[in-house]
């Protein structure tokens, strides 16, 4: 009996409990149910693009939820339904205030944007007339900062047209179907309120490669995208042009569809602006600035290589606040004396509001900031803000604080080595000076008789010659943009990552011309392709090849490469067309010893005249490189402060002079790095790829005078 209790108490109480966990489960779902209502609304809301403040009776007729928690369905005949529709996508869409005098420098992308958007917005009549279908959509594409939606803006503000501007982040959701119907919601927005500019930035976010795509979502988007793209046709929007304007700095990562005639059938590439379009940019910017004098905004351009319409904004602003710090510190200094101002004049210039009579304690550690707010505490008048200028050196200042974005994408720095820290190699620096440096300065001459086609240099020769440092200085001469590409640093041990690295190098170059692309050490990248190579490293030389010369132009990229083994280099690479011109950089000889000597004693104190120690380069240092003859002079120094100081170091002297003693001592402790043998093998390789004759020895020479 008791058992019998104790089961049905146990029942009892797991059915109580069963019933108190479903009206939990209940309560659970409808609060679901509501916070999805309310998600719903939410994205209905959103609707309106860049809309905050959306009616209050459009949230409340966005969802209905009855008591029961469940959502009443309405038909889309409902006349309700298209009534609240309506009401929730109603809004003027403002076109932007920024015009096209606001931008400099792409002159070639305005003209074709207005070809492209403003005739079909403003003459639709003449395509209905012509029956010539007007372009559907443009994609902008280019480097971080070169202006493409700041020209979607200016384009959409100077046609006064409605311009509909979303981010594709936004339109992702969370929820399953939620994203392609906030695609297909902005669209029917565009088609009603036509004609107008459906501008979406960072397009490569919703629409990538559907065979690289990570998840199921984001093919149904790209989806969803191409068939609204293929819905904006003119039979479908009455005539009236919608134009799709897309912006993206990574075009080879969007879907090949989107691509297409009938999508984005117009692509516009906005690269790194050159010289010329770096001087109207900086015009623009400093339209508003007060400038000192004539400014130079020419030697301002040609100091600005691999800057992007975003560096030189900001390179004005730097600019702008040294020079308010500049200004600040000649008042206090008493460089800048600013003329008194009238009383009555600053009385009536004092904002009644918040007028500027604080009291600042100044004591001798106080800035120059705190010192001027003391000696003015009232508005300053025209006269006295008439010499507050920026000046160019202030833009020189700011140079070293701003850093062009290009440089933070993999670009090397515009290299601080010119002609004047080389010391000889006169014939090689001619040679680099015909190949590179005068068709980057002067290209139309080099047209006008048919030398279209950049050529590549290949410079070789034994270690400690000067390779890099000739690179160095021809991309400091020529003043374009600079890659410095390390051979082993583009290898990887995954499959196609050194492919991409190398077609990346030159897709950066060809979107920053005029660009030097510079390869140390290349037989590490492109050996001689043979049955011992590896499958991965000749794909990497097939690449590099077909980057040479290949279907896409190199439009003035130039290649220089440097190697001390051209034997290990493939042929393929030094064939015409690839680095066609071979330049051999040989050991200095004795004159050329001494220049070199003479080059790296600048700014060295001697004890003896510097001849002497020409002489002693001159006579005693056969078979030195440069770099042994720059080790050289390092190691006199040292021997120098050696003798000086002697064996105490708290030694109170300060000023040490180099003698010829010093230079003599460190000549028992370097000496040449190339050996006797590796010249003559260099000797030989250079009559096979140069097609010189081998230098003869001297005893060689001496017999051919006796004959």
């Amino acid at each position: 009996m008791e058992r019998a209790q104790t089961h049905g108490g146990l029942r009892l109480r797991k059915l109580v409990t069963v019933n108190f966990f479903h009206r939990s489960v209940m309560a659970s779902n409808s609060l679901n149910r509501q916070m999805q209502g309310l998600w719903t609304a939410q994205r209905r809301g959103k609707l309106n693009l860049n809309d905050d403040n959306m009616p209050d009776d459009v949230e409340a007729a966005a969802v209905e939820l009855p008591p029961n928690g469940k959502r009443k369905v309405r038909s889309s005949n409902d006349p309700s339904t298209s009534k609240r529709q309506k009401i929730a996508i109603s809004k003027d869409y403002i076109p932007p205030p920024v015009r096209l005098a606001d931008l400099g420098g792409i002159d070639d992308c305005i003209e074709k944007l207005l070809e492209l958007v403003a005739m079909p917005l403003c003459h639709p009549e003449i395509y209905l007339h012509t029956g010539v279908p007007p372009p559907r959509g443009v994609l902008l594409h280019g480097p971080p900062g070169s202006g493409k939606t700041l020209l979607a803006n200016a384009i959409a503000g100077e046609l006064a047209v409605p311009f509909i501007n979303i981010s594709a982040p936004s339109i992702v959701s969370g929820m399953s179907g939620e994203s392609e119907k906030t695609l297909r919601d902005t669209f029917e927005e565009a088609k009603r309120v036509s004609p107008c500019i459906l501008f979406i930035d960072e397009i490569d976010a919703i629409a990538p490669k559907r065979e690289i795509a990570q998840r199921e979502m984001e093919r149904r988007i790209v989806a969803q995208f191409l068939t609204c793209m293929d819905g904006m046709s003119w039979e479908k929007t009455d005539s009236k042009p919608v134009i799709v304007m897309g912006a993206t700095n990574r075009p080879d990562s969007l879907d090949s569809a989107l691509r297409r005639a009938g999508r984005f059938d117009h692509e516009i590439s906005m690269g790194v602006p050159d010289e010329a379009s770096r001087i109207k940019i900086l015009q623009v910017l400093s339209s508003k600035l007060k400038l000192a004098g004539d400014f130079d905004f020419a030697a301002l351009a040609k100091a600005t290589p691999g800057y992007v319409g975003a560096d030189l904004a900001a390179l004005t602003g730097a600019a702008g606040v040294i020079a308010v710090k500049r200004i600040f510190k000649q008042i206090a200094d008493g460089t800048i004396v600013l003329p008194s101002a009238d009383e009555e004049m600053a009385e009536q210039l004092i904002d009644p509001i918040l007028p500027f009579k604080v009291a600042i304690p100044v004591g001798p550690t106080a800035s120059s900031i705190a010192h001027f707010l003391k000696a003015y505490p009232t508005p300053l008048t025209s006269e006295q803000l008439a010499p507050l200028l920026i000046t160019s050196n202030d833009f020189i200042d700011a140079l070293k604080q701003v850093q062009p974005s290009a440089q933070r994408e993999g670009f090397a720095t515009v290299p601080d080595v010119t002609w004047a820290d080389i010391g000889a190699l006169h014939q090689t620096r001619d040679a680099l000076q015909m190949a590179i440096v005068l068709p980057l300065r002067r290209p139309l001459l080099f047209r006008s008789v048919g030398i279209v086609a950049p050529c590549g240099v290949l410079l070789w020769g034994p270690p400690g010659c000067g390779k890099t440092l000739l690179a160095k200085a021809v991309a400091n001469e020529s003043q374009a943009n600079f890659i410095s590409v390390k051979g082993p640093e583009l290898l990887n041990k995954y499959v196609g990552e050194s492919e991409r690295a190398v077609r990346q190098v030159f897709a950066r170059a060809r979107a920053s011309s005029p660009c030097v692309i510079f390869f140390d050490e290349l037989d590490a990248l492109v050996p001689r392709r043979d049955d011992s190579l590896s499958e991965s490293s000749a794909r990497v030389v097939n690449t590099l090849l077909t980057e040479l010369d290949g279907l896409d132009a190199r439009k003035s990229v130039y290649v220089v490469a440097a190697t001390n083994r051209p034997d290990m280099i493939d042929p393929a690479m030094v064939r015409p067309g690839r680095l066609d011109k071979l330049l051999y950089v040989d050991l200095p000889s004795p004159d050329e010893r001494a220049e070199i000597v003479r080059t790296l004693l600048r700014g060295i104190p001697l004890h003896d005249a510097s001849n002497v120690v020409e002489d002693l380069a001159y006579q005693k240092c056969d078979g030195y490189s440069g770099a042994d003859l720059a080790s050289l002079v390092r190691e006199a120094g040292v021997c120098a402060l050696r003798r000086s100081l002697g064996l105490s170091i708290d030694s109170s002297q300060d000023s040490v002079t180099v003698g010829i003693v010093d230079f003599v001592e460190a000549l028992d402790k370097v000496g040449p790095s190339v050996s006797t043998t590796q010249r003559r093998k260099y000797e030989a390789l250079r009559s096979k790829f140069a097609g010189l004759p081998v230098r003869v020895g001297k005893e060689e020479e001496d017999k051919r005078v006796d004959r």
